[in-house]
């Protein structure tokens, strides 16, 4: 189990770094603004993302120092619970502006947007089941 504990630390340490610098690099440098088919209505989705990887750094430095996974499973189901979150406000809001040369993308994001969330639903879903059999004492072996 050695492997499996040393590895999950580095992985959570890791993760907590790019959370941050995708929460730096949206909201200080370049910023979001850069992106030259994101529209000003991103403001209405940007708590949402932010709220979401501040939630990632949070869960996977906690994880880092208290290596328990029922307590990764939680922080993963939250995450992911925000994440769904802010990815049905960008279908709602949806604050792209491909122009009239990129027709196409509209449909490309909101087909990746559904992946997303449907995909976050299963992790979650998931994580639901490993929360209980660690709860239940069946950790996942190492490989």
């Amino acid at each position: 189990m050695a492997a499996w504990t040393t590895t999950s630390r580095s992985s959570n340490v890791g993760s907590a770094v790019i959370n941050a610098l995708l929460l730096w690099g949206i909201n200080i440098w370049p910023g979001w603004q850069v992106v030259p088919f994101l529209t000003g209505d991103m403001t209405r989705v940007l708590g949402l993302i932010n709220a979401s990887l501040v939630a990632g750094i949070i869960v996977n430095l906690v994880c880092a120092v208290i290596h328990a996974r029922a307590l990764l499973s939680l922080g993963n189901i939250v995450v992911m619970g925000i994440g769904v979150a802010a990815m049905l406000r960008m279908w709602e809001v949806f604050p792209f502006d491909f122009g009239t040369s990129w027709s196409g993308w509209p449909v490309v994001v909101r087909v990746f947007l559904v992946l997303g969330i449907v995909g976050s639903i299963i992790g979650a879903i998931v994580e639901v089941v490993n929360f209980f059999r660690a709860l239940a004492g069946f950790e996942p072996r190492a490989r």
